[in-house]
């Protein structure tokens, strides 16, 4: 039976991934390899493709479109001669075109303090001895206060 035979595919469960810890560790190094094979490219492409993963020796990228493909394959050489000198052993390069994820942070939405927790907060303030603490769970508590 091959070894890609005897892997799942498909989704499974979280504990037969192995522990968070490993999971994190692997996703950082992933990252890391792929801000390192990325940084020696153009800057049109570099920002139109992502390392995804190495498996078996090859380099797996996704990207943009066929056009964007067709130009990292135009640079195998010397994604690979970059690979090599980072100790990874990979002898070729594979391309799957898919839309790159779109990573959008949404912006800090301010939250006003409910009614409630000024009342604690002012109770903290009330129950603490440091004047600095004092003054700053006051503050807190009048921003509640006023909506701001």
């Amino acid at each position: 039976m091959s070894r890609a035979a005897s892997r799942p595919r498909g989704p499974q469960a979280l504990g037969a991934c192995g522990s968070f810890a490993t999971l994190a560790g692997r996703a950082a190094a992933l990252d890391a390899l792929d801000r390192a094979l990325r940084q020696t490219l153009p800057l049109p492409l570099r920002e139109q493709v992502r390392f995804a993963n190495l498996r078996g020796g090859r380099l797996l990228f996704l990207a943009a479109t066929p056009a964007w493909a067709t130009r990292l394959r135009l640079l195998q050489a010397q994604v690979l001669t970059t690979a090599r000198s980072l100790d990874i052993r990979a002898e070729a390069i594979g391309i799957k075109v898919s839309p790159l994820p779109r990573i959008e942070l949404e912006p800090e939405r301010a939250r006003a303090l409910s009614p409630g927790a000024a009342v604690h907060l002012r109770a903290a303030a009330l129950a603490t001895t440091d004047p600095e603490w004092r003054e700053l769970f006051g503050r807190l508590a009048a921003l509640a206060k006023t909506g701001r």
